[in-house]
């Protein structure tokens, strides 16, 4: 018999969790997502903190903290994987220019900027606001830029 599964109902039931959980450990889930591939669900969590990089103790950490709790709130088998959100990881929400001000991205714009041609950027966040957009610091020209949420397309970390 096939199972209907709202996987959005699913997170709404497993975020506070995971979110509780995460900060027991003094990390943060930037990520969760609950998706099926290859007729398989998946449950993947990306953590994150501010003062260290994240090891594989402290997924361990945070699975064996989830494990039992999870099995109660999720209906369908699952993997379950706890990981760092990677080195040049891509932007997926608007949070993580918060979460990750100070660090070097890689920028590309959907319209390049009054009286340019580029829009690829390599710089730093300086800060984010959901109505003003993205402070940044371009490196080509020591430029401070003020992006219009709009007009970013993407962004990610970027490593030198």
């Amino acid at each position: 018999m096939k199972q209907d599964i709202n996987r959005y109902e699913i997170l709404e039931k497993i975020t506070p969790l995971i979110e509780n959980t995460a900060v027991r450990f003094n990390l943060i889930p930037i990520e969760i997502e609950f998706v099926k591939e290859n007729h398989r669900w998946f449950l993947r969590i990306y953590l994150y903190s501010y003062e260290k990089d994240i090891t594989l103790d402290d997924c361990e950490n945070v699975t064996r903290s989830l494990n039992d709790f999870l099995d109660e709130l999720i209906p369908v088998k699952y993997y379950l994987e706890v990981s760092s959100p990677g080195l040049e990881r891509k932007f997926k929400s608007d949070k993580e220019f918060l979460i990750f001000k100070g660090r070097r991205i890689s920028l590309k714009l959907k319209t390049p900027l009054e009286g340019e041609t580029e829009k690829i950027f390599k710089g730093e966040i300086l800060d984010w606001d959901d109505k003003e957009g993205l402070k940044f610091f371009r490196f080509d020209d020591g430029e401070e830029l003020q992006i219009p949420k709009e007009n970013i397309q993407s962004a990610k970390l970027y490593i030198d």
